[in-house]
């Protein structure tokens, strides 16, 4: 029930991706309310990709994006991207292109921005 209730509020298909790991609620020093959503992103190899040829290696850095305030509290999205690395060659990365989800979708400028910056470029070390 609880991820129906954000698949309302968060940008739409954004749970597609990624898995709820936590919920924070509480005050911030300046006593401003805010709720923490923390997520992670799904163990799904980028798409063309030969899940025999690479392995899952962990996150990147989360980033922490502000989304719409919800009922008074700021609202904190904390989102960490999947990387893969090739079994033979470590210094190929590659991470899952979401510029799909940006386009056409109503959602904050910092989030649009940060999902068009995936890349799925298996030259890009990240």
């Amino acid at each position: 029930m609880e991820k129906q209730l954000l698949e309302l509020i968060l940008p739409k298909g954004l749970l597609d991706h990624f898995d709820i790991e936590k919920i924070e609620q509480g005050t911030e020093k300046d006593d401003r309310p805010f709720i923490r959503i923390h997520l992670a992103e799904k163990n799904q190899i980028p798409r063309g990709y030969n899940p025999n040829e690479y392995e899952s290696k962990g996150f990147h850095k989360a980033k922490t994006l502000v989304d719409f305030p919800i009922r008074g509290n700021f609202v904190y999205l904390h989102i960490k991207r999947r990387r893969w690395r090739h079994k033979q060659d470590p210094k190929r990365i590659i991470s899952n292109d979401y510029s799909h989800l940006a386009e056409g979708t109503k959602m904050t400028a910092e989030l649009s921005a940060f999902l068009k910056d995936t890349g799925g470029d298996p030259d890009r070390i990240n």
